[in-house]
């Protein structure tokens, strides 16, 4: 087993938990982002090579059986403000990710390397140089720092040869005054083709995004019956509050569906995949009061689709900003947000489990928590057993029954969360992990 903190990653027993051996680096001082603060979120395994992200945008290679250095290639630099926090994605003979950094004014990417020299193969930019294709979606002032990081992990197709990667937001993030028009390919799911980065096809989420919702969350490969008819399907519950699924062949919208309750800045999603948007208006002091807040009805963390039950299993968030905006300069080591997102006086949020029917997009059932931290950041993860292990708001452990939600385990941890489980087979035994504080803790399933 692997464990990740930044620039550092540890190799583990995967029975016993006994630490095999522990790379690790200095973090760089004056770093802007969440990887100034630590962020990491995993590593991919090839071979006998082991791959990560620095928390100054360098991909790594790793010895996997005795954590030496392989190779280092630096993906950007990082003092024009881009990070790295997530997980690299092994396809094939190449290691492809991402940086972070979009909340800082970076322009975002996505680009291969090959996993035996760390040479770069290919590179898509997610955001168009004026006069390229796409670029005609950004008219205004504002000709650089644009935003779109593709800070989090994609998903990958070996029988089409796909890969499916979500873009983030826009910058600034709250002030669209100088970029308007879609922004593309911000807050979008592209698919590209593995081998060579070349665009199959896209779908932007939330065009001319002024609340940061980043489409990061983790899109989820199904193959199943739709309608009668067997599809390849591509599953997202979005941080704008809506459920979307897609055939991931062509990219063709299938369901477009409000998966939170309290929702004003759309009043749904049109047959061409738009918003059909709500006109809000700003308060006497300059602010809008949007559903959901930038955390969004979801984010980053795990989902799970069962097959057996035809649910999808997400976090959902419920809760309101007041969003105001504001003129500003990029700056190397400084935020680019363009105003601040506040929560609404006398309001509270809630955070609950929810299993939705993908074939219609409905709530089957909803499991709320206990209100706690606004950082925990636990996913989910479902077992063919009728199982749905998750983080709860309040720091326990659950398992509930993946048919009704009722809960049937839990074990405190007394952590605010900030991994997903996961589940694995050691020596014929199935184990339950998650990351808990600087703890990982593991489970054995009953034989």
């Amino acid at each position: 087993m692997y464990v990740s903190s930044a620039n550092e990653v540890y190799a583990l027993d995967a029975g016993s938990g006994r630490q095999i051996w522990h790379h690790r680096r200095s973090r760089t001082t004056g770093l802007a982002g969440n990887a100034a603060t630590g962020f990491n979120r995993g590593v991919a395994i090839s071979g006998n090579r082991l791959f990560m992200l620095t928390d100054n945008a360098h991909m790594i290679s790793i010895d996997r059986f005795n954590g030496d250095l392989l190779w280092e290639t630096e993906m950007a630099d990082w003092r024009q403000n881009y990070n790295g926090t997530s997980a690299p994605l092994a396809v094939g003979n190449l290691v492809i990710s991402g940086t972070a950094g979009g909340d800082e004014g970076v322009r975002g990417f996505v680009a291969a390397y090959d996993q035996a020299s760390g040479k770069e193969v290919w590179r898509f930019w997610t955001v168009p140089n004026p006069g390229e294709p796409g670029s005609e979606t950004w008219q205004g002032t504002l000709t650089e720092h644009r935003g779109g990081a593709s800070w989090m992990t994609g998903t990958y197709d070996p029988q089409l040869d796909l890969l499916y990667w979500p873009t983030g937001n826009p910058g600034l993030d709250y002030n669209g005054d100088e970029r308007h028009g879609d922004n593309l390919y911000s807050d979008s799911v592209v698919a590209l083709e593995a081998k060579t980065g070349k665009l199959r096809w896209y779908f932007q989420f939330t065009p001319h995004d002024i609340h940061d919702w980043d489409a990061q969350e983790p899109p989820v490969l199904v193959d199943t019956n739709w309608q009668g008819q067997p599809r390849r399907l591509l599953l997202q519950a979005n941080r704008n509050g809506f459920f979307y699924v897609f055939d991931r062949t062509n990219g063709q919208l299938l369901l477009a569906k409000q998966f939170l309750k309290n929702l004003n800045w759309a009043k749904g999603i049109d047959a061409k995949g738009r918003p059909i948007l709500n006109d809000l208006k700003e308060n006497a002091n300059g602010e809008t009061y949007v559903c959901p807040g930038f955390q969004g009805g979801t984010n980053w963390f795990s989902t799970s689709f069962n097959p057996a039950t035809g649910l999808y299993y997400i976090q959902a968030l419920e809760r309101c900003n007041l969003f105001s905006k504001r003129d500003m300069e990029w700056q190397a080591g400084k935020g680019f947000m363009g105003g601040t997102a506040r929560p609404a006086p006398g309001e509270t949020f809630t955070k609950s489990l929810r299993a939705i029917n993908i074939q219609t997009g409905d709530t089957v059932w909803d499991l709320p928590q206990v209100s706690g931290s606004l950082t925990a950041s636990a996913g989910v993860i479902s077992t063919a057993s009728g199982l749905v292990f998750f983080g709860e708001n309040s720091g326990s452990f659950m398992a509930t029954d993946a048919a009704s939600g009722k809960v049937l385990w839990e074990f405190p941890t007394n952590q605010v969360w900030k991994a997903s489980p996961m589940t694995y087979v050691f020596d014929n035994k199935q184990y339950i992990a998650i990351a808990a504080g600087q703890s990982i803790i593991a489970f054995a399933l009953p034989e």
